[in-house]
């Protein structure tokens, strides 16, 4: 999508990083995930083969049984939450499967070792969760259905044809968050700042894709902005140091990265009195300020619900459209204990 029409789309409607989530929702699953080992450990990767678990409803008489793999690209509660939803949608409708959990812990290696084993396992469906993992497996197959979850434009980061019309094997749900509306939520909270530091990880396209809404959304709201960026974790704490005295508020989309190193982040911030705006609830819960944004439990079953009609139903996935959670998906998520140590009043939102 071209900037200014994904910006005007993010402020109608959400259309739509980030445990590896071997337990599903409501306890319905019993499998474990398999973390694979770092670079260069693809041998490791293959011989500690995860465990395949039994859905709660493959004991079900009648019925096809479905093989699913799931790639997720690392454990934080966004793309945990995404996962949860996926599963939670398979069970409800019935279906019969076994999944075989993957979680590529931030490796990007990884990503590619799991892709091909999830691949050559022969799975009728796999689900990537987040950016990097689903561009490692649409590079490993043409053939099997892929769905993606927690990726901001599917099209951009040269998955899909068109986020409208897939036209190849890949399709799923957007997390593109409603920027401008987040921008509104910083001005009330934080009337008197000036300058923002949108922080994000330059590894990650579809961060760089939402940096530029969020400088767009700044200079519409009047604010100056400034880009802080890390290539790794292990850079997070240096770059945040660096950002204090420079801007009077960090703003943090959804970015894998920062997402996993939130704790840091807001170690960093809170002590030296830096409010942080973030992409999605988790990472308030990490200790950030404030965020408006969408439910990644609901993100995650809608893709399980579009795994149902491919896997039962045998809709086309591509002609399958992105799929988007409209505006009242938007959830609202505060941290008390954090606008206290920082002076701010959360009483201007009621």
């Amino acid at each position: 999508m071209k900037k200014a029409v994904a910006l005007t789309l993010a402020t109608a409607m959400i259309i739509g990083m980030v445990t590896g989530c071997g337990a599903g929702a409501d306890g319905q699953q019993s499998g474990e995930t398999q973390n694979a080992a770092g670079a260069g450990d693809a041998s490791a990767a293959e011989t500690e083969s995860a465990q395949e678990t039994e859905a709660a409803g493959d004991a079900a008489a009648g019925g096809d049984s479905y093989k699913i793999g799931v790639i997720q690209l690392t454990e934080h509660a966004a793309l945990d939450a995404a996962n949860e939803g996926f599963v939670a949608a398979l069970n409800d409708a019935g279906l019969n499967y076994t999944i075989d959990q993957q979680n590529a812990q931030n490796d990007q290696s990884a990503c590619q070792t799991i892709a091909e084993k999830l691949v050559n396992d022969g799975n009728d469906l796999i689900l990537a969760i987040a950016t990097p993992a689903a561009q490692a497996v649409a590079g490993a197959t043409s053939d099997i259905p892929i769905l993606i979850t927690a990726v901001t434009d599917p099209a951009d980061a040269g998955l899909v044809n068109s986020n409208e019309a897939p036209g190849n094997n890949v399709s799923g749900t957007s997390d593109l968050t409603p920027v401008k509306e987040q921008m509104e939520l910083l001005t009330k909270l934080l009337p008197d700042a000036k300058k923002v530091g949108i922080l994000y990880c330059s590894a990650e396209s579809n961060s760089e894709f939402q940096a530029e809404l969020a400088k767009a959304a700044c200079a519409e709201a009047g604010l100056e902005s400034e880009v802080f960026t890390v290539s790794t974790s292990n850079e997070i704490q240096q770059v945040v140091e660096s950002m204090v005295g420079k801007v009077d508020v960090l703003y943090a989309p959804t970015d894998n990265t920062i997402a996993a190193g939130m704790a840091t982040v807001t170690m960093v911030a809170n002590d030296n009195g830096l409010p942080t705006i973030c992409g999605e609830e988790g990472m308030v819960d990490a200790g950030g300020l404030a965020t408006y944004g969408i439910d990644y439990y609901q993100l995650g079953y809608m893709a399980g619900e579009q795994a149902v009609d491919i896997l039962v139903n045998g809709a086309d996935i591509s002609q399958m459209p992105i799929g988007y959670l409209s505006a009242d998906k938007c959830t609202l998520k505060t941290n008390q204990e954090t606008a206290d140590l920082l002076g701010v009043d959360l009483s201007v939102l009621e």
